[in-house]
């Protein structure tokens, strides 16, 4: 026991020789501790108590009972913590002198998302408590918010759960109304998707049917159309072929004079000018039948001889002609009806390659439509027994309320406890102030006894020579300790300053 002593009396020695740092590191402590401890928010509680009467004539029927006006009342409760229903409270709530502005009541809303709590004690009575703390309201105004937002929550429920009321009942059939119409544009939607799908994937192709039925018979007649090309092109060839082998013109039988050799190679050459002009190539049968012709002529020349007279068209050519020109419109006809049918069955072959995917499309359409059709019609029959709860409900009792504690008015902060905090924060420094300066002693070489000295050392120690203080050091270790004593006290004098601070505000309040 006498060690223990002697080790207390060693370390409050050391402590006292380190007093200045001691003070000093608790100074430090106590202004940051007491500067966050003061700028803690004060946070302030009003409650009030409702009790909740429910009661209906129709109890029972067309399913309104007991059960459904708890069920509404519960669920106003928890609508009461709406962003919607915090908006419509802080507007009309006062600091105790004027309204908030909107600058104001951001932050508010926030504080009261989380500081609002709504208990049921029993069957019948509802506690509704509302606790604020706001940085920018001093403690005065913040008392008066809560409060009036606590009233405003007491006038929102009992608003609120007047059940059967015709805002009520209006509101709820004109959600339906509006979920209703929702809904039946979303029909007609799927609709117009439906039918332009049907039009993308059947609706420009050629013939009827699904698409194997519409390849086969483009198929069929492009077999058919083949087949007659093939025809017509042979009936031209063979025209082709008379055509060449006819003279143009014919010497006029019976006509007085003779023509000459040149003059019937001048008249072919002539032909074949104008045949070139009009754009004929050396493949057309006229244009062959002209050469023939006109080397036949050339021949009879180098021979010598020579016609006997005017040359004049010849019927038979003329003829042939027409009816080449008639088989050259048949070989057209079908060569582009030809070339429509294997147009149209690309296009086909095309489908059919994607027509799995616009199958999965049809059939996600349909069954949305089957969902959306089946929504619509149970929100039909759910707006008709709205209609019907909403004219029984007017009818039947109203629920009773009754406030039976009024909004209380916060006097005191309910958190923080500013007196036990300050006055942690003040023991908190002397206790780090007086480990910092022993702290401080143990890393020095001065020894404070005897023993500490010769167990450091190893050597007995002979004896000790006391401090010998005369007159002036005896006063300036007086002057030091007022000094110390003026620090001290000051740092206890802040420490009730803001004691009595806290007070006041309090009695502010009140």
């Amino acid at each position: 026991m006498e060690a223990i002593y002697t080790e207390i009396r060693i370390a409050l020695f050391a402590i006292w020789r380190l007093r200045w740092l001691a003070i000093v590191v608790a100074w430090g402590v106590c202004l940051v501790g007491w500067a966050f401890v003061m700028r803690i928010p004060a946070a302030f509680e009003s409650s009030t108590r409702i009790s909740v009467q429910t009661s209906s004539r129709l109890t029972g029927q067309i399913g309104i009972d007991d059960s459904d006006r708890q069920k509404d009342m519960e669920r106003v409760r928890q609508s009461l913590t709406s962003t919607e229903t915090l908006k419509r409270v802080v507007a009309n709530v006062s600091n105790g002198e004027r309204a908030l502005t909107s600058a104001e009541s951001l932050p508010l809303i926030g504080a009261l998302r989380s500081g609002i709590s709504i208990t049921a004690n029993g069957d019948n009575l509802l506690e509704i408590k509302t606790r604020v703390g706001l940085k920018d309201f001093s403690d005065r105004e913040t008392a008066f918010i809560v409060r009036n937002v606590t009233q405003q929550l007491v006038d929102i429920f009992v608003q609120e759960n007047i059940l059967g009321s015709r805002d009520e009942s209006q509101q709820a059939l004109a959600f339906l109304d509006q979920e209703l119409a929702r809904r039946a544009k979303e029909l007609a939607n799927v609709d117009r998707q439906r039918a332009a799908l049907a039009q993308r994937t059947m609706g420009n192709l050629p013939g009827s049917g699904s698409l194997e039925q519409r390849m086969e018979l483009a198929r069929n007649e492009l077999s058919n159309v083949e087949s007659n090309l093939m025809s017509a092109q042979s009936a031209l060839a063979a025209m082709n072929g008379q055509l060449a082998a006819t003279p143009a013109s014919i010497p006029v039988a019976g006509a007085p004079g003779g023509g000459s050799t040149e003059q019937r190679i001048a008249l072919l050459e002539g032909q074949l000018s104008d045949a070139t002009a009009r754009g004929w190539t050396d493949r057309h049968p006229d244009v062959i039948a002209m050469k023939s012709q006109l080397a036949q002529a050339r021949a009879e020349q180098r021979r010598g001889g020579s016609v006997s007279g005017p040359m004049a068209p010849n019927p038979v050519y003329v003829s042939i002609k027409s009816m080449q020109a008639e088989r050259q419109g048949n070989v057209a006809m079908y060569s582009a009806r030809k070339a429509q049918l294997q147009a149209d069955m690309q296009q086909i072959a095309t489908r059919q390659l994607t027509a799995p995917d616009e199958e999965a499309t049809g059939q996600k359409l349909d069954r949305d439509y089957t969902v959306l059709r089946d929504q619509y019609n149970k929100l039909l029959a759910d707006r008709e027994t709205a209609k019907l709860r909403a004219d029984a409900t007017g009818k039947s009792d109203k629920v009773a309320f009754r406030v039976i504690d009024r909004p209380s008015f916060p006097t005191k902060p309910a958190a923080p406890n500013r007196p036990l905090l300050l006055t942690g924060v003040l023991i908190a420094g002397l206790v780090v102030g007086a480990g910092v300066a022993f702290a401080k002693s143990q890393l020095s070489n001065s020894y404070t006894t005897t023993q500490q000295l010769a167990k450091a050392s190893g050597l007995p120690v002979l004896g000790a020579i006391s401090e010998v203080v005369t007159v002036e050091t005896r006063a300036a270790k007086r002057q030091q300790l007022i000094w110390f004593s003026s620090a001290a006290g000051a740092l206890t004098g802040v420490f009730g300053l803001l004691l009595l601070v806290e007070f006041v505000k309090r009695l502010m309040i009140s």
